[in-house]
């Protein structure tokens, strides 16, 4: 949508323009620094115009080149980012499974100690007379 409002403004920009143009016919004295010349107004409206309309094309493709050239720049820091955080994760993830392994493994050797205490009382209280 704003695309084509931007081609109905510019378009009725050059229609002014070209109106603005016909309309001043006459001959003008322009001074170029190093010589006079005497040149329809048209010709200088239109040059003028043509010239400006370069120069804002100019400074769109630079600045669209540029934008280009951070959208890059910032999805690569965004992947680096992403692979830090699943390489942090996947190293706390291991770090976590090596906790539940050792408290697993003290789980299992403190109710292999009850078991073998257990045991121990049992065997005791058999042979007492």
């Amino acid at each position: 949508m704003r695309l084509q409002w931007n081609l109905i403004l510019s378009l009725i920009f050059a229609l002014v323009i070209a109106i603005f143009a016909v309309v001043n016919v006459n001959s003008v004295e322009v001074n170029f620094l190093f010589t006079l010349l005497n040149i329809p107004l048209i010709i200088v409206i239109l040059t003028s115009t043509l010239i400006g309309g370069l120069i804002v094309g100019l400074y769109g493709i630079f600045r669209q080149y540029s934008l280009q050239r951070e959208i890059k720049r910032l999805r690569n820091r965004i992947v680096e980012l992403e692979e830090e955080i699943s390489s942090h994760a996947e190293g706390k993830n291991k770090a976590e499974s090596k906790e539940i392994m050792k408290e697993d493994e003290h789980n299992q050797n403190q109710t292999n100690l009850d078991s073998i205490h257990d045991q121990s009382n049992h065997l005791e209280e058999s042979h007492k007379p």
